[in-house]
């Protein structure tokens, strides 16, 4: 029997950042990988060897914004381990049916002035919008780059800079009155609030759904911010995809004595006298964990699934139903399609530039298709007659990632994970097949078509993941890759739920990490952060805990200019 200081289920980059943090502090980790390959939603692979042989794809995640605001690449100091990321100018690309097209840059200013040839007036207002936008973000990233229930951990992280943007955002009572109404309304409101231009309005709620909901959604406000993000921090990719972030991790893991295993399917956490004392893995092998273990999975599946049900009832007894019936998945979640293709594709209609295709290419042509797109597979209906659609050319900023003078197609289509009246049948019973997917996956491309009328002919291969696919491939229940909803009742201290919201677990020893928790889903190693610094507060004496608390009392006095 193997026994490590702490293992943690599943190596996705959240449990590779919480295992780098852990072992430059000393401790011993062990992560189990259930498939070949670790990363989790954050790997780049080479799925089409035999069609389209030297062709890398990101089979998930693609855009990094959010690790921008956190401490996690210079803490870590990826960039000695091979991580090099690759910033987009232009960010955003998205053409309109009547001929217009929204054209965002990294600079405030080239984008306004990109609107102001089609409305001088929302050129106007996107400038005051993005400020707002970045101020509030500035105001909030201290709480991200904290355990949402360590007061003392999140004053720490204000300098005087993020204090002022903080009040800046409150003001008064109104003024604040007036944040808090902001915040539980939705993007679609917003942007009706502040735009009168469909060209501009449709790409802007197209990016506030990307928190899984339609935009006319109460409570996803902060999807707002997602296209300020693109202008300040900026949006990057790692040079050779999303899988050299990973590659980084694992470099570093590896070099501080960490162990990796793949091909190791969890099948039970191991509880002994009300404490997480291992886990067992299909086959028998168990390992042992002297301090912890730590889950990457979803907290539902690790409870309803790993752990026994007496042994979460003597901790807690209501635990398990409120799991069960209290957590939200709206079932949707994507169809994946990735394409290679011998040639670029190309926007006559909009005075094409190939630098168009550097950020992302939206397909949003109106905030009523939009809202269509991410509010039919709730219902498990599948919003193919006219579709929507996140797509990426990675190729034009890291052409590594492709043969010479060939290209990658990344496309991201909102569907339901149970297909509305096909209930039991298709992969794990959601309806979904192979015909079924494939003719969802020619829509999609027809409807792209109609604005490069180049794509088709340049296709050499391609690979569809059906939702149901994606679901199984990653373990995320419901294919929900963000874990639960990105909506605000399931937010910040209360994600997943209040009590199980600050990464610690009822079982002693027994902690979480990754998209499910604090401060949720995308690519930004806060969640890994931010649990190990849990863990390691746990296993310090009380007085290096409130020697700490004074010392980060002290900072920010000073950062305040109160000493």
């Amino acid at each position: 029997m193997q026994t490590y200081d702490v293992v943690i289920i599943g190596a996705g980059h959240n449990g590779l950042v919480c295992a780098a943090y852990l072992l430059k502090a000393g401790y011993s980790v062990l992560l189990l990988e259930k498939r070949s390959v670790p990363g989790g939603a954050a790997t780049t692979e080479e799925c089409m060897p035999e069609e389209a042989p030297g062709f890398k794809f990101n089979l998930c995640a693609i855009d990094h914004e959010f690790i921008h605001l956190g401490p996690v690449v210079e803490e870590l100091e990826l960039g000695q381990y091979g991580l090099e990321y690759l910033y987009c100018d232009p960010v955003v690309f998205c053409p309109n049916p009547d001929g217009k097209y929204f054209l965002g840059h990294h600079s405030v200013e080239k984008t306004c002035a990109e609107i102001a040839r089609f409305n001088q007036r929302d050129a106007q207002k996107y400038a005051e919008y993005i400020a707002f936008w970045q101020r509030l973000t500035n105001a909030i990233t201290p709480m991200f780059n904290a355990p949402p229930k360590s007061i003392i951990d999140i004053l720490g992280n204000y300098s005087l800079n993020k204090f002022q943007d903080l009040f800046g955002v409150l003001g008064g009572v109104d003024k604040t009155l007036d944040l808090i109404r902001t915040m539980i309304t939705s993007p679609a409101d917003i942007l009706d609030e502040w735009f009168d231009s469909e060209f501009l309005k449709a790409p802007l709620a197209r990016l506030a759904s990307e928190f899984g909901s339609p935009p006319s959604q109460k409570t996803i406000a902060i999807g707002a911010m997602m296209m300020s993000m693109r202008h300040n921090p900026g949006m990057a990719r790692p040079k050779g995809g999303t899988g050299a972030l990973v590659t980084a991790l694992l470099n570093l893991v590896k070099a501080k004595g960490g162990t990796v295993l793949t091909e190791q399917v969890v099948e039970k956490v191991l509880i002994d006298d009300g404490r997480a004392v291992g886990v067992r893995v299909e086959g028998g092998t168990e390992y042992r964990a002297n301090h912890a273990v730590i889950s990457n999975i979803d907290a539902k599946r690790l409870f309803l699934q790993l752990v026994d049900a007496p042994d979460i009832d003597s901790a807690d007894p209501e635990l398990r139903e409120r799991l069960d019936r209290r957590i939200v998945n709206n079932n949707e979640t994507i169809l994946k399609i990735d394409c290679a293709l011998s040639e670029a594709p190309r926007f006559e209609r909009y005075n094409h530039q190939d630098d168009y295709l550097i950020g992302s290419v939206l397909i949003a042509d109106s905030m009523r298709q939009v809202e269509i797109a991410h509010s039919e597979p709730s219902v498990g209906n599948i919003p193919d007659s006219d579709p929507s659609m996140y797509a990426v050319v990675p190729t034009m900023l890291d052409p590594s990632m492709a043969p010479d003078g060939k290209h990658t197609l990344w496309i991201e289509f909102f569907a339901p994970y149970q297909v509305a009246g096909a209930e039991g049948t298709g992969l794990n019973g959601t309806g979904w097949t192979d015909d079924l997917k494939n003719k969802v996956a020619d829509r999609v491309i027809d409807k792209l078509a109609e604005y490069t009328p180049n794509l088709k002919q340049s296709i050499i291969a391609r690979r569809v993941e059906s939702p149901a696919e994606l679901g199984a491939r990653l373990g995320a229940y419901k294919g929900n890759y963000y874990h639960l909803d990105m909506t605000l009742d399931q937010m910040i201290f209360l994600r997943p739920l209040p009590e199980i919201a600050n990464y610690k677990t009822p079982i002693d020893g027994l902690l979480l990490t990754g998209a499910g928790t604090h401060p949720g889903g995308s690519i930004s190693g806060m969640p890994g952060r931010n649990c190990a610094r849990v863990f390691l507060a746990s296993q310090k004496p009380l007085a290096q805990t409130f020697a700490k608390a004074g010392k980060s009392m002290k900072a920010m006095a000073k950062s305040l200019g109160l000493v």
